[in-house]
């Protein structure tokens, strides 16, 4: 049997795997991407209907190619997006075999390389780059029992309203999904319950200037590291409805009821935990210090921007707020499901090779494993705050694809002395 034999072997062709393709192509490195579906498809059947990006047009791209038939400023839908990255991966002709799931990766036995089995056979590769991404399995925690009287999803399989049966709604998880989906919900006439854990709410925009344009100039985008203690810390932004700043407050004035951290379930009654207001405080404290951050370097630079006062106007606390509930009987309230917007967890067991602690999480220094060949692309906090973002990945892959190059050359070089013995 004839195994195909490649340089480079790039897992994963969304946003990461064609960021990783384009420098690979600029370093003259031969590479091949494989994707199990097609290009971009979790941003085709892995979102919601309604999906828009989570920043402008100008900003979530890659640097070589602008949004075609886009305001600069819109929020350009999921499948816009997915458009984009199949219309950038012809722009230059990106090697990319979809509908081939990789199943096993393994080194070569003395010898360089690994060998990588395939639904479609095995190709053997001197490196391999699992641009996989931070968005692999969704997480529901084990809280309630699956045969228990309520339709459960998570948000990974919501796609509209109509999916749901009739009656109320809890949605766990307060970060960009869980906000979003829950403002949805509500506008279709659904009671809502937000279960709100710990997380940072930017404005949508402040002084003229798009959140992301404030994240830039202010440093924030290249922060190396994860404060200790907001691991799990979730950002609540959202472009839907032309980009507004989610409002807690205000999702509650509006008919949402909020609730503290989901923590137990018992004979049909969900408990909570007593933190909501501290976790909606925090969030308005994360969300004053932007505009004060904002403040002040528009003072230092001397920058002709609108003053926007009515920004730091924080509403009275709701019903909610003042008297959170702190369990929940589903069948008395009516909810009859509950959407999990709680993440996801990675899957890299088909890379059998040292690259993985005893978690199962990749060992790198910004993409470059402890397994000499093997790659990661797209991980959160890669190099930065931005890595998952549609740029930061691409800056990423440069890192990654230069190393490759680089490690090209050492391999390759021939000492003439080596050839006189």
């Amino acid at each position: 049997m004839t195994i195909e034999k490649i340089d480079t072997l790039v897992v994963g062709a969304g946003q990461a795997g064609v960021a990783m393709s384009e420098h690979l192509s600029n370093n003259d490195v031969p590479h091949l991407v494989l994707e199990r579906s097609r290009i971009a498809e979790r941003w085709r059947t892995g979102r919601w209907d309604s999906l828009v990006a989570n920043g402008p047009a100008w900003h979530d791209r890659f640097p070589g190619m602008e949004f075609s038939d886009a305001d600069p400023e819109a929020f350009v839908s999921k499948e816009k997006v997915a458009d984009y990255f199949e219309e950038y991966a012809k722009k230059f002709k990106a090697p990319i075999r979809c509908g081939v799931d990789v199943t096993k990766v393994t080194r070569n036995a003395g010898r360089a390389g690994f060998t990588v089995e395939t639904s479609e056979g095995v190709i053997e590769a001197n490196n391999v780059v699992a641009a996989t991404g931070a968005f692999q399995n969704p997480v529901i925690p084990p809280v309630v029992p699956k045969d228990a009287s309520v339709m459960q999803m998570h948000s990974f399989d919501y796609r509209n309203p109509g999916q749901l049966p009739d009656g109320a709604v809890l949605v766990v998880g307060a970060g960009s999904s869980g906000a979003q989906i829950a403002d949805e919900l509500m506008r279709s006439g659904k009671k809502v319950y937000l279960s709100v854990g710990p997380h940072d709410r930017p404005p949508r925009a402040y002084r003229n200037r798009d959140f992301v344009w404030w994240l830039g100039v202010l440093g924030l985008w290249d922060v190396a590291a994860i404060t200790p203690g907001r691991e799990h810390v979730t950002i609540s932004v959202s472009g839907a409805h032309g980009g507004v700043t989610v409002d807690f407050r205000e999702l509650a004035n509006e008919g949402m009821t909020l609730v503290g951290m989901t923590q137990t379930y018992n004979d049909g009654v969900m408990r909570f935990a007593s933190d909501l207001v501290d976790n909606v405080n925090n969030g308005d404290a994360n969300y004053l210090s932007m505009l004060d951050a904002a403040d002040e370097y528009i003072e230092r630079n001397g920058l002709n921007l609108p003053e926007e006062p009515e920004a730091r106007v924080i509403g009275a606390d709701p019903l909610c707020m003042t008297d959170p509930l702190q369990e929940l009987d589903l069948a008395a309230a009516g909810v009859t499901s509950i959407i999990w917007a709680t993440g996801f967890s990675q899957d890299f067991s088909w890379l059998e090779v040292d690259a993985l602690d005893d978690a199962g999480r990749p060992k790198h220094q910004r993409g470059v494993s402890s397994e000499p060949g093997i790659y990661f692309l797209g991980l959160p906090w890669q190099s930065r705050r931005g890595s998952t973002f549609i740029w930061g990945v691409w800056h990423d892959a440069k890192h990654v694809s230069d190393h490759i190059a680089t490690q090209r050359k050492y391999v390759s070089y021939s000492n003439p002395a080596d050839e006189q013995g």
